[in-house]
């Protein structure tokens, strides 16, 4: 279920970062929006050939949704740091800044 919600959480991430809507992802990959926004949240899983079409679509390698690299570790720090990055995917460019901006204070 963790790979699920990472998928979700960085398909959300290269989406936002292209400016691309639920529906616009949804046309390119064939697949409805209602799909994408599952897929998104966790709530379901996407077939291989459809994980493949939303890579394709977003232009990233698939590796790079299924969270290849991207969070490294085991345990306890692997869990908190794949909860923070899903909160992150969620956020608008305001909130991201925000968030930079006060974790950049927090840790000095």
């Amino acid at each position: 279920m963790e790979l699920q919600h990472l998928f979700g959480a960085n398909v959300r991430h290269h989406r936002k970062a292209k400016g691309w809507t639920l529906e616009r992802l949804a046309d390119e990959v064939g697949v409805t929006q209602e799909t994408i926004g599952k897929i998104e949240r966790g709530k379901a899983a996407p077939l291989f050939d459809t994980a493949e079409k939303i890579a394709a679509a977003l232009d990233v390698p698939a590796t790079a949704l299924f969270g290849a690299n991207a969070l490294p570790g085991t345990g306890e720090r692997a869990r908190l740091l794949a909860e923070i990055h899903r909160t992150l995917s969620r956020m608008n460019e305001d909130q991201l800044d925000r968030a930079s901006k006060m974790l950049k204070a927090f840790v000095g």
